[in-house]
C-alpha cells in the first residue's frame, strides 16, 4: 500500500512541476512578445497571434518536460540529471 502512495505522490509532484514550467513559459513568452514589439509596433500582431505564439512555446515546453523523463530524474520535468 505504501508503494502505491509513493507513486501517487511522485506523479503529483511531476505533474505540478510540469504544469508550473508550461505556465511560466506561456506567461514569459507572451510578455516577451509585448516587450519585443515595442510601443510603435505593439499592435502589429493580433491578440490571438500573440497568444498563439505563446501557446506554441508552452507546447514546446510541455513536450520537453515529458521527454526529459527519459534523460533526467523521473520525478522532475528537468532534463538535467539529479534535478
Amino acid at each position: 500500500m505504501s508503494n502505491v502512495s509513493s507513486i501517487a505522490r511522485t506523479a503529483g509532484t511531476y505533474a505540478r512541476d510540469l504544469f508550473e514550467r508550461v505556465l511560466a513559459t506561456f506567461v514569459v513568452t507572451a510578455a516577451g512578445l509585448l516587450v519585443a514589439a515595442g510601443p510603435a509596433d505593439m499592435l502589429s500582431a493580433s491578440f490571438w497571434e500573440g497568444v498563439g505564439a505563446a501557446g506554441l512555446a508552452a507546447a514546446g515546453s510541455l513536450v520537453k518536460g515529458i521527454a526529459s523523463r527519459v534523460v533526467g530524474d523521473r520525478n522532475s520535468a528537468s532534463a538535467a540529471p539529479g534535478v
